[in-house]
C-alpha cells in the first residue's frame, strides 16, 4: 500500500468513527466468504456498518478523532480486524453472538459504548445486554405514564368536582339577592310617606 492509499484508508476510517457513539472491533477471520457476506447482509439489514480495516491504519485514524481517546482498545488491534458502526448500543454484540451459535467468529476484539470501553470477547454478554437509549426512554416513559395518568386522572375529577361546588354556592347567592332587595322598596315608601302625613 503507497502513503497516499494509506492516507485514502485513514481518512475513510476517520468518516466512519466521526461522531460514533457506538464502535465493535471485530476479529472476523476464520469465516470463509459465504459466512462473510452473510455477515454483512446482516449488519446492513440493522444499520451496522462493517467495514475490515488494517489495524496500524486503525490506530492512526482513532488517534486522530478529536474529543475520544481510543487508546484503551489499541492492545486488542492485533490479527483481522473489523470495525463495526452502529446507532444502537447492543446491536452489534447480538449479531456477532448470533453467530456465535454456529462457529467460533467473530470474536468481539473491543468496544467503545456509551462513553465507555469494554476489552475482551468477554465484554459480549455485558454488550448484549446493554439497553440502547431508546429502549431506556422508552421503559421510563412506560413506568412514568402509569403513575402520571393517575394523577391527571385525580385532577380532572377533583377540577370536575370543584367547578359543580362553585356553580351550587353561586346559585343560591343570586337568588338570594332579589329576595333581600324586595324588602328594602316599600321600606324606603313608608319613610317617604311619614312625612306627608305629619
Amino acid at each position: 500500500m503507497t502513503k497516499d492509499q494509506k492516507v485514502v484508508a485513514i481518512q475513510e476510517i476517520k468518516d466512519l468513527l466521526q461522531d460514533a457513539k457506538v464502535v465493535y472491533v471485530a476479529d472476523l477471520e476464520g469465516l470463509n466468504a459465504g459466512k462473510a457476506s452473510d455477515f454483512r447482509r446482516q449488519a446492513f439489514k440493522q444499520n451496522i456498518k462493517v467495514k475490515v480495516v488494517k489495524n496500524t491504519l486503525l490506530q492512526k485514524a482513532m488517534e486522530q478523532i478529536e474529543g475520544v481517546d481510543y487508546s484503551e482498545m489499541f492492545q486488542s488491534f492485533k490479527g483481522n480486524s473489523a470495525i463495526m458502526i452502529s446507532e444502537t448500543a447492543n446491536a452489534p454484540a447480538k449479531l456477532i453472538k448470533d453467530f456465535r451459535k454456529k462457529d467460533e467468529k467473530p470474536a468481539l476484539k473491543s468496544a467503545f459504548v456509551q462513553e465507555t470501553f469494554y476489552v475482551g470477547d468477554e465484554n459480549l454478554d455485558t454488550l448484549v445486554s446493554i439497553k440502547s437509549r431508546e429502549e431506556m426512554i422508552g421503559e421510563i416513559i412506560g413506568l412514568l405514564q402509569s403513575p402520571i395518568q393517575r394523577v391527571v386522572s385525580a385532577l380532572q375529577n377533583k377540577s370536575e368536582a370543584g367547578e359543580a361546588t362553585t356553580e351550587e354556592v353561586a346559585a343560591p347567592a343570586v337568588e338570594e339577592t332579589p329576595a333581600e332587595a324586595a324588602p328594602e322598596a316599600p321600606a324606603a315608601e313608608s319613610t317617604d310617606e311619614t312625612p306627608a302625613a305629619e
